[in-house]
């Protein structure tokens, strides 16, 4: 199998080096708008560089990875998907509905794949988490709270092209609800905060940020963001039921200290960040999109989901602006 990747960023680098090292991947092609850094991820991995996203469509490939910035993902969605192949795209398909809504027409038109990169899915703890709730353990689900929290806040220049925290950052955590729960949401409630550095601000958007939301069912979640927490990445989601009460994310690296006399103690080496802490997710997600290129297995998270969430960090966002609660119904793009 050949596989084009489009993106040596961080997060194309993690990808291209567990692909490049996957049994049932011959070769791969890099490209990026930074040639040098294409070039320079390929020598080191054995792979080949390629001058441009044209050789990724015209030198031939079975399968296509999109890492690129946010603004290129709906564009190259459409591309892939006119050219009849699969594709794995990290988050998000665009930054807005209409472009989301207009890559996911070009992609049922074609009748090819979009895996999307939510990785949390991936991730034990959730796995685990979801299982729990399936079996009964928890009897009825009443309350799930929902955390983000990055360590060191993003570059300046990032911010204005990120969408915002809700579509940026929690779209992970609206994922991973509905996903574990099984439930979608009926409605949100959010507030955001620019009391911390004046970049935020400048940009339009909020370093810190809260919503409830309310299940179909009735049950209420509490998800919270921070863009620059000192202790450490901290990424946890707790769900409480009528018999039992589990969390995910709770180990020895969380950055939490207790201040009871009998608590655990502080973590000697916090999680930094997010390919630090989900490092076996990406490659797990990585792996699957191999096996759905092959027909092994179905798509675990496709175009349509990256939408739901997007619907809510939209309802967010509108809630947030408008200060007021925001039905999922208000938000368009429902399904069918």
């Amino acid at each position: 199998m050949r596989i084009g990747l489009i993106g040596a960023g961080r997060i194309g680098t993690f990808h291209a080096t567990t692909l490049s090292r996957h049994r049932d991947v011959g070769s791969l092609i890099i490209t990026d708008v930074d040639t040098a850094r294409a070039h320079e991820l390929a020598d080191r991995l054995g792979e080949t560089a390629a001058p441009g996203v044209d050789e990724i469509f015209t030198w031939g490939v079975d399968a296509v990875v999109i890492t690129t910035a946010t603004a290129a993902h709906a564009e190259l969605i459409g591309r892939a998907a006119r050219s009849g192949l699969p594709v794995f795209c990290e988050k998000p398909i665009a930054v807005d509905l209409h472009g989301t809504l207009n890559a996911l027409a070009e992609v049922d038109a074609a009748g090819t794949v979009l895996q999307m990169g939510f990785q949390r899915r991936f991730d034990a703890g959730y796995a685990h988490a979801r299982d729990a709730l399936r079996s009964g353990r928890l009897g009825r689900l009443h309350t799930v709270r929902a955390t983000t929290a990055d360590q060191e806040p993003p570059p300046a220049a990032y911010l204005p092209l990120s969408g915002g925290i809700y579509r940026d950052c929690l779209v992970h955590d609206f994922d991973i609800l509905r996903w574990v729960t099984g439930q979608e949401v009926a409605e949100v409630y959010a507030a955001g905060s620019d009391a911390g550095p004046a970049m935020f601000r400048e940009a339009g958007d909020v370093g810190t940020a809260a919503a409830v939301l309310t299940l179909e069912d009735g049950t209420l979640a509490t998800v919270t963001a921070a863009r620059q927490n000192g202790a450490g990445y901290d990424v946890r989601m707790e769900l409480a039921g009528e018999l039992d009460t589990i969390v995910v994310g709770l180990d020895d690296r969380t950055p939490i200290a207790s201040t009871e006399p009998s608590g655990p103690p502080p973590a000697d080496k916090p999680w930094t960040g997010f390919l630090e802490r989900f490092a076996l997710a990406y490659e797990t997600e990585v792996a699957a999109f191999v096996q759905v290129v092959r027909g092994e297995r179905a798509n675990p998270c496709d175009g349509r989901e990256a939408l739901q969430s997007l619907r809510i960090a939209e309802a967010c966002e509108l809630s947030r602006l408008e200060r007021r609660p925001v039905r999922l119904g208000e938000i368009p793009g429902a399904r069918g």
